[in-house]
């Protein structure tokens, strides 16, 4: 069996640092280890930029860089583009989709060195839209991973796609393994001539499955297991396919998508905690860029990043992931975290807004937060 595995390692830019270590020691060490034991098993991997500057400033671990800089260099992983922060791309604006795909290429420069060689993108969550793969193909990146339910139609593992719209190559997850526990589903197929194809967050391999059985270390050791990174993969194949894409992410539903509601996990019009929050980060982005050159703009856009995470809409949304190893989608107090930095990302600049502006904003941050608790409090 060919296994081509993409990991995702995201922890949000202000999640508490008790958690960020968790993590680290339950899950990305795991990894790391499991590779370095390991020097043939291949495997592709996006480190978000947010979680490499907190593992050197804030934790100290400077050391995981390097080893994973070490496996890089021997080409055992290859890296992907991305959002830095981990905004959902096709929900923010083009300016700030491209400030944070240029922001996460200067932190894997500032890390892995200035000759580092990003060909594959991955989306948060994978989220699909033609006007973000237009921007991706224009950034230079040759391919992207999606989630199956973005073909509309039945994929062939062994064929290569290409998107009509941004001629980008498109490789395409199997949703059913990379939903399970992988590498438990994986062994327990193993003796089946096929290729596999998944993208996860790395917290699954420790931090959110305990693994009891160690199934990933089996697995790792099991001789009928072959990897490879996705881009040698790619440039493996010269057939291709041209294929029209739906925009989509990893969690939608045919329904979903039936309604023309592709990100209904962000943004749900339905749900009007959701409709505030967009509405007050349109209104934080939208200052930030007019004012740039505020003594406050450097803050303010520190600020709004971490306020536009696609955690802030997520924890709203109050989907039930426990049969795919997550939790209940509601945490009023990660959502309101996200309010307050757009708070005060708005708020920072307060020398270049009117009047109109900061009580329009503090109008529409106290509604938020109101419609907020009283959806906790009434449901529970």
């Amino acid at each position: 069996m060919l296994w081509l595995n993409l990991l995702h390692l995201y922890q949000p830019a202000n999640i508490d640092k008790k958690h960020l270590v968790l993590a680290t020691e339950k899950s990305y060490e795991r990894i790391l280890r499991a590779l370095e034991e390991h020097p043939e098993i291949k495997f592709t991997l996006n480190i978000a930029g947010c979680l490499l500057v907190r593992w050197d400033e804030e934790l100290g671990r400077a050391d995981l860089i390097r080893r994973f800089k070490k496996l890089l260099h021997r080409g055992q992983i290859e890296l992907t583009g991305s959002a830095a922060y981990h905004a959902l791309l096709p929900l923010v604006s083009e300016a700030e989709a491209e400030a944070q795909i240029i922001e996460q290429e200067k932190v894997l420069k500032k890390y892995f060195g200035a000759r580092i060689k990003l060909k594959g993108f991955f989306l948060p969550e994978l989220a699909y839209s033609p006007a973000v793969a237009k921007l991706i193909k224009r950034r230079g990146y040759r391919w992207l991973m999606l989630d199956e339910i973005s073909a509309g139609k039945k994929i062939e593992t062994e064929k290569i796609y290409l998107d009509k719209n941004s001629n980008l190559k498109i490789i395409f997850r199997n949703r059913r393994f990379s939903e399970s526990f992988v590498p438990e589903t994986i062994l327990k197929n193993i003796d089946k001539k096929q290729i596999v194809v998944t993208a996860s967050d790395a917290e699954l391999y420790g931090l959110r499955h305990l693994d009891q059985p160690a199934s990933f270390e089996k697995l790792l050791k099991n001789k009928n297991l072959r990897t490879e990174t996705l881009s040698a993969f790619l440039n493996q194949r010269a057939k291709m396919e041209k294929i029209k894409l739906r925009p989509a992410s990893w969690q939608s539903t045919e329904k979903e998508l039936k309604d023309h509601l592709p990100f209904a996990l962000w943004q749900n019009p339905n749900n009007k905690i959701q409709k505030n929050l967009w509405q007050l980060a349109h209104l934080a982005e939208r200052l930030a860029a007019e004012n740039k050159k505020d003594k406050n703009g450097w803050w303010a856009r520190w600020h709004l990043v971490r306020g536009l995470a696609s955690c802030t809409f997520w924890w709203a949304s109050n989907h039930d992931f426990r049969k795919v190893f997550g939790p209940l989608a509601w945490n009023p107090d990660e959502v309101e975290k996200g309010i307050n930095e757009l708070a005060r990302s708005i708020r920072s600049l307060e020398k270049s807004t009117n009047l109109k502006t900061k009580l329009g904003a503090e109008k529409l941050i106290t509604e938020t937060k109101n419609i907020l608790w009283q959806t906790h409090w009434k449901n529970r």
